[in-house]
């Protein structure tokens, strides 16, 4: 597996990433989550019943930009693909909650169940286009 190389590991401290999936009709589909990065692995926590969540059932494949608001010249980019797991007792959902100060249930629909994604990078582009 790919590393992501010590330029880019704060951007792994980041309040917000961009996901992006592929759809049924073959076209990408991007959503802003909030996301946990431990020892360069990437997880996000969703919900079952969102699309991205589908589309990542149907076809794993995954793409994670995350911006450097600081420095918009520079990003880092997964490219990857997705290992999809229960968090029925939300175990991963309340560690993302803390990290944001938020209950992820408070967002979900009644019975809805949540999933953790890991994102297995085959591809990690750490760009810096400012110098």
């Amino acid at each position: 597996m790919a590393s992501i190389p010590a330029s880019h590991q704060d951007l792994l401290a980041a309040s917000v990433a961009v996901i992006a999936t592929v759809g049924a009709d073959g076209r990408p589909q991007q959503s802003a989550v909030w996301f946990l990065a431990e020892d360069d692995t990437v997880k996000v926590s969703l919900a079952g019943s969102r699309q991205k969540t589908k589309n990542l059932l149907a076809n794993p494949v995954v793409d994670l930009f995350i911006l450097d608001l600081a420095n918009p010249m520079r990003y880092l980019e997964l490219r990857g693909d997705a290992e999809i797991a229960s968090d029925a007792d939300y175990a991963f959902a309340t560690r993302v909650g803390a990290k944001y100060g938020a209950d992820l249930r408070a967002y979900d629909g009644p019975g809805e169940e949540r999933v953790v994604v890991t994102i297995k990078p085959v591809r990690i582009n750490a760009v810096d286009m400012g110098g």
